[in-house]
């Protein structure tokens, strides 16, 4: 026990130092783009950790994930597309302009998904297994048509921001400070995320994974504690979804698709299911491994399919199984 508790804060101080060193690196042997790369997968790891919340330690297997993502993209990007226009979003029962200041349209678009989660969840988690699985797929793809066909905000063609949005004291459309901005962000997630599921409702999480039955019959709420989580992966996403819109400077129904949400998934399992460091490994392997066979062939999927074949077949527990040897991060 020892010995793995060792090698775990051993590789994580590693990653953790690797990734604060890392804008550094990218300099020291001139490949500055890199950054931008880097920003994306921390931005990835942000929603699959999200992910991993409810489907690694409450079971919720969903194929919808990438809705609150998109969501949080396109209200970051609607909000600047006003600001640019200089019409109000919203003329009632309020009038609200638009705003390009991350302090209010960041927070913005976590508060929407979480509402959207409340709604998606309250719904889905009467349901369990496949129901589940289908339903959360259903809302995905019902918000992905439906950004479709709003030609006030781009339709199928998107939405570009003409900028990043502005925080106090930070030049985000400097490389560099967006990165640290994004690991920032995710570092925070991490440890509140690692808080909460080490705590008494986490635990309560945990048990209706494993036996939904025996908790209800020990009193416990097990659907309001499942739709908290839910709401609270849902808000994360959202947050994720606002940092991809400002790291791409674009946003389009593409990011609501149910391909979008099997990425997610497929980050989540190839990290470790069940281990909230796991998914960051996950989306960092993904990411890289797409860019490198893209620089070779167009048909990267063909030989990135095998290798997430082995992955499953030969490592239960994903990379972080393989890297730090514990099956799981339950405390």
């Amino acid at each position: 026990m020892f010995r793995r508790l060792t090698r775990k804060t051993y590789v994580l101080s590693a990653g953790a130092l690797l990734l604060l060193l890392l804008p550094s690196i990218m300099q020291l042997v001139d490949e500055p783009y890199l950054i931008s790369l880097f920003s994306r997968i921390l931005i990835y790891a942000l929603a699959a950790v999200s992910l991993d919340l409810i489907l690694g330690y409450g079971g919720m297997v969903s194929l919808g994930h990438a809705a609150f993502f998109g969501i949080g993209a396109y209200v970051v990007s609607i909000f600047s597309y006003h600001s640019f226009d200089g019409s109000p979003l919203l003329t009632w029962p309020l009038t609200l302009q638009g705003q390009e200041n991350a302090l209010l349209t960041w927070p913005a678009a976590m508060l929407t998904s979480a509402v959207l989660a409340a709604f998606i969840g309250a719904l889905s988690l009467r349901t369990s297994g496949m129901h589940f699985i289908m339903i959360t797929l259903a809302f995905a793809q019902m918000l992905y048509f439906f950004f479709v066909s709003l030609e006030a905000y781009g339709g199928d063609d998107g939405l570009s921001l003409m900028s990043r949005n502005t925080l106090a004291g930070l030049d985000l459309t400097n490389d560099t400070t967006f990165y640290y901005l994004c690991l920032t962000l995710l570092c925070t997630f991490l440890i509140i995320a690692y808080r909460l599921v080490h705590s008494r409702f986490g635990m309560v999480i945990r048990g209706s994974r494993d036996n939904a039955k025996r908790m209800q019959s020990l009193g416990f709420p097990i659907y309001r504690y499942k739709l908290v989580c839910f709401i609270i992966a849902g808000a994360a996403a959202g947050l994720a979804g606002a940092l991809i819109a400002n790291q791409t400077e674009y946003v389009s129904p593409g990011l609501m698709h149910w391909t979008r949400s099997g990425i997610i998934l497929i980050m989540v399992l190839l990290g470790g299911t069940g281990t909230l460091f796991g998914p960051v490994l996950g989306a960092a392997a993904f990411l890289l491994l797409e860019e490198v066979l893209a620089i070779y062939t167009a048909h990267w999927m063909v030989y990135m399919g095998p290798f997430l074949i082995l992955v499953v077949l030969f490592a239960r527990h994903g990379l972080y199984g393989i890297i730090v040897g514990r099956e799981k991060d339950n405390g």
